[in-house]
C-alpha cells in the first residue's frame, strides 16, 4: 500500500508538470485583446488567479476534454498545477519523490502559496518539508503547522488577508446530500466560532431530563434553535463559554509572534484585542505613540531621505537633487519634472524647437521651469541661453543644447545607450530608473513636411495636411504612451519607497524591536515601560470578572518549545524568597543561598487515581490535543488522561499521565496488539500490531 502511495504521488508530480508545460503553450497574448468585443470583461480577469495571468482563458476548456473533466475542476487543476510549478519547487520535488502524498498539497497550496515574498515563500516551504521528514503527518496536522510559520514570518500579509476575511463575515445555507436536512454554516472569527460552541455545548449539557435520548450534538443544534428562534420561551440558565487563550511574552508585548485561542493559532492582533475586550491590557498600549515620546530608542534613527519638498532652489545653488536617485523625490519634485518633460517633449514634436517661433524668453516655457525644483541645473545646461542659430535639417539641430528630433520620437536629447533619458552633465544620469522604451518599431520622427508640389493634381494641398494630421496625432499617441510609462514607473517606485519607509520605521519601533528580539527576556528588554507595566498588571490578574481561571505563566523551552512549568506571579515571587524568618532584604537584594529551594516544574504525584487541580492543569496546557499520532481533537475537559502504567502500579504523575481524546482512550485500552510507550519528557511512542512504530511529543508553545 505504501509502494503504491508514492507511485500515486509520483504520477501525480508528473501530472503537474505536463499541464504547466501545456499551459506554456497556449499563452493570454492569443486571446482576444481587453477591450474588444467578446474579450474577457475586466471583472472576470481581475478574479483569475495570479499564475493564470499568462494563459489563454481557453487552456481550461482543452483539459475539460482531454480528462473529461467539469470547467471548474479544469480550471483548479490548472492552477494548482502552475502554482507547485512556480511557487512551490520544492514540494513539487518531495511529491515526485514520494515524500509526501497529494493530500499534503492542499495545505501548502492554501497557506504557503500564498506568501507574498518568494524568500519568506522558500523559507516556509522549507521548513514545513523538514518538519514532517520521518513522522506521521495528516494534512490537518500540516495546516495548522503551515498556518503558525505564515502568522510568525508574513504577519503583515496574514493581517492583509484577515482584514479582507473579515469582510465576508456571515451565515450560509447549503443542501446536504441527505434527503431533507440543510448544512447551516457561518463564518466567524476563531474566538467567536470557539466561544458559540464552548456555550452550545454547556447549555447542551445542562439537559439532563430524565429519557432524554438525543445525543450531545442533537441537543447543541436544539438549544442554538432555541436560543435564537425563541428566546424568550426557554428556562436554560445562563452559561459561560470558556476559551483557552495562550499568548506569548512578545505577543502581548506588540510584537508578530501569533496566539492560539481555542488550540487554533491566531494573529497576534487578534489576541490583543480579545485582552483588550476582557479587559487584561490598556486599550491603546500597543500603539507605542506615548513612549516613542518618552523614549529615544523608540523613535528609530535619523532619516536618511531627502529633505521635504517646498525647499526652493534659487540661481546659483547647487542642484537639490544631485547624488540622489529619481526613486528618491519628493512627490513635487518628481511632479513637476514630469510637467516640464511633457511641454517639452509636447513642443518639440510641434516644431517649435529651433523654429523661427522659438524664443528663450518664451513665458510658457519658462513657467515650466521655473516650477521645477532644479532651476539651477538648468541654467547649468543653457536651457535658458539663447538658442543656436537654425541648422542645415539634413545635418540636425546643430546644438548640444536642444533635443534632436533625429535621435528618437521623444523630443528629448540622446542620452546614450542604458541611460534613462535624463542626464545632468555633471554628475552623470539623474537617475536609476529603467532606459526609456525608445521608439515604437517603425516609428519615424517628426519633421515638417516638405513643401507640396503641384503636379497637376488640386488635392495635393489636402493630401499632405492630411498626412501630416495624421503624423502628428501618431506622434501625440507615443507621447501619451511615454508619458503613461514613466508614471507607472514612478508610481511603482513610490510604492515601493513607501512600503520600504513603512517597514524601516516599524522595525525601528517597540512592537519591531519586540519581534526581532531573540528570546522573551530581551523582548521584555525591547519593550517600554508601559508594556512591561501592562503584561506584569495581566500577570497579576485574579479569577473573577470575565475571566474562569487566572492567567498562568507557561515556563517554555526556549529552544524546543516545550511545556516545563505552568505557575502564576505569586508563585514566582514565593520561590524568588529565601524564606528565612531573619531576612529583612529585599528579593532582589537577598544574599542567601537559594539552591536548595524548590525550582519551577510540573506539578508533584497526586495521591490516589485522579490527578490534582494543579497536575490536570498542567498536562492539559502540555497536551492540549490527543496524543494519537495523526489526531487533531482536543482533549477534552473533563476526563481522558490516562495512566500509561495502571494506577496503582503507576503513579499519578505527569511522567505517567498523557491526553487522549475519547475514541483514541479506548483503542488504547481495547484494540488488540497496540503498544504505547511514554518517556517521562511526554514523548509517546505507539507501536501497531504490524510493526510499524510513530511517536509524538507534545505540541510546543
Amino acid at each position: 500500500m505504501q509502494a503504491a502511495d508514492r507511485e500515486i504521488a509520483r504520477q501525480t508530480a508528473r501530472r503537474a508538470r505536463a499541464v504547466a508545460e501545456f499551459a506554456a503553450t497556449r499563452p493570454a497574448s492569443a486571446d482576444r485583446p481587453a477591450g474588444q468585443p467578446g474579450a474577457m470583461s475586466e471583472a472576470r480577469r481581475a478574479a483569475r488567479p495570479e499564475v493564470l495571468a499568462g494563459v489563454s482563458e481557453w487552456a481550461a476548456q482543452e483539459l475539460v476534454v482531454a480528462l473529461s473533466l467539469s470547467a471548474q475542476a479544469a480550471d483548479q487543476l490548472l492552477t494548482r498545477s502552475l502554482t507547485l510549478v512556480h511557487r512551490l519547487p520544492a514540494t513539487l520535488d518531495a511529491l515526485e519523490r514520494g515524500e509526501i502524498h497529494p493530500g499534503h498539497l492542499w495545505p501548502m497550496l492554501e497557506r504557503v502559496a500564498t506568501i507574498a515574498d518568494a524568500a519568506r515563500r522558500a523559507a516556509v516551504e522549507r521548513d514545513l518539508l523538514a518538519w514532517m521528514s520521518g513522522r506521521v503527518t495528516t494534512p490537518a496536522q500540516l495546516g495548522a503547522r503551515a498556518r503558525r510559520l505564515g502568522l510568525a514570518r508574513d504577519a503583515r500579509d496574514e493581517a492583509a488577508r484577515l482584514a479582507a476575511s473579515l469582510r465576508e463575515r456571515g451565515v450560509s445555507v447549503r443542501s446536504d446530500r441527505r434527503e431533507g436536512m440543510a448544512a447551516f454554516g457561518a463564518l466567524l472569527t476563531v474566538p467567536e466560532a470557539q466561544a458559540l460552541l464552548d456555550a452550545l455545548g454547556r447549555y447542551a449539557d445542562a439537559l439532563d431530563e430524565p429519557g432524554d435520548s438525543r445525543t450531545r450534538g442533537q441537543k447543541m443544534a436544539d438549544c442554538l434553535l432555541d436560543l435564537v428562534l425563541r428566546p424568550e420561551e426557554h428556562d436554560l440558565p445562563a452559561v459561560q463559554a470558556q476559551l483557552t487563550v495562550v499568548a506569548g511574552v512578545r505577543s502581548l508585548l506588540g510584537g508578530d509572534q501569533p496566539g492560539e485561542i481555542g488550540g487554533e493559532p491566531v494573529p497576534a492582533e487578534v489576541v490583543r484585542a480579545l485582552a483588550r475586550a476582557l479587559g487584561l491590557l490598556p486599550g491603546s498600549a500597543a500603539d507605542g505613540e506615548a513612549e516613542a515620546a518618552t523614549n529615544p530608542d523608540a523613535a528609530g534613527e535619523a532619516d536618511d531621505r531627502p529633505p521635504a519638498a517646498g525647499l526652493a532652489a534659487g540661481p546659483g545653488d547647487a542642484c537639490p537633487t544631485d547624488g540622489w536617485p529619481m526613486d528618491t523625490w519628493p512627490t513635487e519634485w518628481r511632479e513637476a519634472d514630469e510637467r516640464w518633460w511633457a511641454e517639452v517633449e509636447a513642443r518639440a514634436l510641434r516644431g517649435e524647437w529651433g523654429g523661427a517661433e522659438y524664443t528663450p524668453e518664451d513665458e510658457l516655457l519658462r513657467r515650466w521651469a521655473e516650477e521645477a525644483p532644479y532651476v539651477a541645473w538648468l541654467e547649468s545646461v543653457g536651457a535658458f541661453d539663447d538658442p543656436a542659430p537654425a541648422a542645415d535639417p539634413d545635418a540636425g539641430s546643430g546644438s548640444g543644447r536642444h533635443p534632436d528630433l533625429s535621435s528618437g520620437s521623444s523630443g528629448r536629447p540622446d542620452p546614450g545607450p542604458g541611460s534613462s533619458g535624463r542626464t545632468d552633465p555633471r554628475t552623470g544620469p539623474r537617475c536609476d530608473c529603467p532606459a526609456d522604451p525608445g521608439p515604437a518599431p517603425g516609428h519615424r520622427p517628426v519633421a515638417e513636411p516638405a513643401p507640396a508640389t503641384d503636379h497637376g493634381d488640386g488635392d495635393d494641398s489636402g493630401r499632405w495636411a492630411g498626412a501630416h494630421g495624421s503624423l502628428r496625432a501618431a506622434a501625440d499617441a507615443l507621447l501619451d504612451l511615454d508619458r503613461a510609462i514613466g508614471r507607472a514607473r514612478r508610481a511603482q517606485a513610490d510604492a515601493q519607497r513607501a512600503d520600504r519607509d513603512d517597514e524601516n520605521a516599524w522595525l525601528r519601533s517597540p512592537s519591531g524591536r519586540v519581534t526581532r528580539a531573540p528570546s522573551d527576556l530581551d523582548a521584555c528588554a525591547a519593550a517600554g515601560e508601559s508594556r512591561r507595566a501592562a503584561l506584569a498588571a495581566l500577570l497579576d490578574a485574579s479569577t473573577g470578572g470575565a475571566l474562569v481561571d487566572r492567567p498562568r505563566i507557561a515556563v517554555v523551552d526556549e529552544l524546543t518549545g516545550a511545556l516545563l512549568a505552568l505557575t502564576d506571579s505569586r508563585e514566582l515571587r514565593r520561590l524568588a524568597r529565601c524564606d528565612d524568618a531573619a531576612c529583612r532584604r529585599a528579593p532582589a537584594r537577598c544574599t542567601h543561598d537559594l539552591s536548595g529551594r524548590p525550582g519551577l516544574g510540573p506539578p508533584g504525584p497526586t495521591d490516589g487515581y485522579r490527578p490534582g487541580a494543579a497536575l490536570d492543569r498542567y498536562l492539559r496546557a502540555r497536551d492540549r490535543r490527543c496524543r494519537f499520532p495523526g489526531c487533531r481533537r482536543r482533549v477534552p475537559l473533563g476526563g481522558e488522561l490516562d495512566h500509561d502504567r495502571p494506577w496503582p502500579d503507576g503513579p499519578t504523575s505527569a511522567e505517567n499521565l498523557v491526553g487522549f481524546c475519547t475514541g483514541h482512550h479506548r483503542g488504547k485500552h481495547q484494540a488488540p496488539g497496540w503498544r504505547y510507550e511514554l518517556a517521562p519528557d511526554g514523548r509517546l511512542t505507539v507501536t501497531t500490531p504490524t510493526g510499524l512504530v510513530a511517536t509524538t511529543t507534545p505540541p510546543p508553545y
